[in-house]
């Protein structure tokens, strides 16, 4: 018997749709349409044209429409398309999870895009210094999350040079920090004295006209560098003339230095938003000075955030919060 090539031809029965026809180009760009996998996803959920169309709010011819160029431009069909029945193909059922993934993707893009709208609802990275945090925290922290209760606030605690970096490389939005500082956009919000912090006690507690040349007289304990309150302390002090027994204890934190402080190891300067909390359990005591050194907080962020107005709004919120709370002059 001869050999016959045999060509099967395909011819649509009475009452059922044409299949449509896919040719896969290899190499080509895919670019599929939202439109495409809403359709997609509608009629893999309810088995049904007509139905499937009520759902999106469409009408039947443009969700046809919809999936027959979705399958255009993928170059592969679907949907097995029958009267009476909906049939996903092979290639349908294993990229359905695939076109709702997509789908919900674009749902979160497009949600998140419109909260980045308001900087103030939505993630933001806020980097402290380790002498101002734990003093405003408490108060700032309450007042944020009842005037922006959209606001997903992450909290950064370091020194001011890491602080800086971190802003410079976008791990952080914003950061409190005491100013001036370079090459930032600074909002500033407070002013806060320094008063002398001193052993329980001691001869100077309570003192309200001390000149700063009493340091001349004190061993002064200081953080450790890298701390802009030891940089500003030291500042103030060759300011005034002042030249301080520096060479003894120091420490990495503000509460070790002020334990040592406690133990009679010497004295040292504290901002007066820290005053209250550190000397509550009476190891502690104060004096002021005539002329009291200080130092000026502040927000800042990078000069091309696009968010200065928000910021700015931010910083005003906090600076209530903290005035509030603590013997501070707010920057008007």
């Amino acid at each position: 018997m001869p050999n016959q090539r045999v060509q099967l031809s395909h011819t649509a029965q009475p009452g059922h749709a044409p299949q449509p026809s896919h040719a896969p180009q290899p190499g080509r760009v895919l670019q599929p349409s939202r439109a495409g996998l809403r359709a997609f996803t509608a009629v893999a959920e309810h088995r049904h044209f007509r139905t499937a169309a009520q759902a999106l709010g469409v009408s039947q011819p443009s969700l046809s429409q919809a999936l027959a160029a979705l399958e255009t431009a993928v170059g592969l069909q679907l949907v097995e398309r029958h009267t009476r029945q909906i049939m996903l193909t092979a290639d349908g059922t294993q990229l359905l999870p695939l076109a709702q993934c997509a789908l919900d993707a674009y749902d979160d893009f497009c949600t998140a895009a419109a909260g980045r709208g308001d900087p103030l609802a939505g993630p933001l990275h806020l980097g402290m210094i380790p002498t101002v945090a734990p003093y405003v925290l408490p108060v700032i922290l309450p007042g944020l999350v009842e005037r922006y209760p959209e606001l997903a606030l992450t909290l950064v605690e370091d020194q001011t040079a890491r602080l800086l970096a971190a802003l410079r490389d976008g791990r952080i939005d914003v950061a409190l920090l005491a100013l001036p500082v370079p090459g930032v956009v600074d909002i500033p919000m407070y002013d806060e004295d320094f008063v002398l912090t001193l052993p329980a006690g001691h001869h100077l507690s309570g003192a309200t006209d001390l000149s700063l040349s009493i340091l001349d007289d004190l061993p002064l304990l200081l953080l450790d560098e890298g701390h802009c309150l030891r940089d500003q302390t030291l500042a103030a002090c060759q300011q005034a003339g002042v030249h301080p027994l520096t060479d003894s204890t120091r420490a990495t934190s503000l509460p070790t230095v002020l334990r040592c402080v406690a133990a009679g190891l010497g004295v040292t300067l504290l901002p007066t938003t820290a005053v209250a909390p550190e000397t509550a359990t009476g190891a502690l005591t104060t004096a002021s000075f005539a002329d009291p050194p200080g130092r000026h907080i502040g927000l800042v962020h990078r000069p091309g955030s696009g968010r200065d107005a928000a910021y700015r709004e931010l910083a005003a919120t906090m600076t209530t919060l903290v005035a509030a709370a603590h013997p501070v002059r707010p920057v008007p």
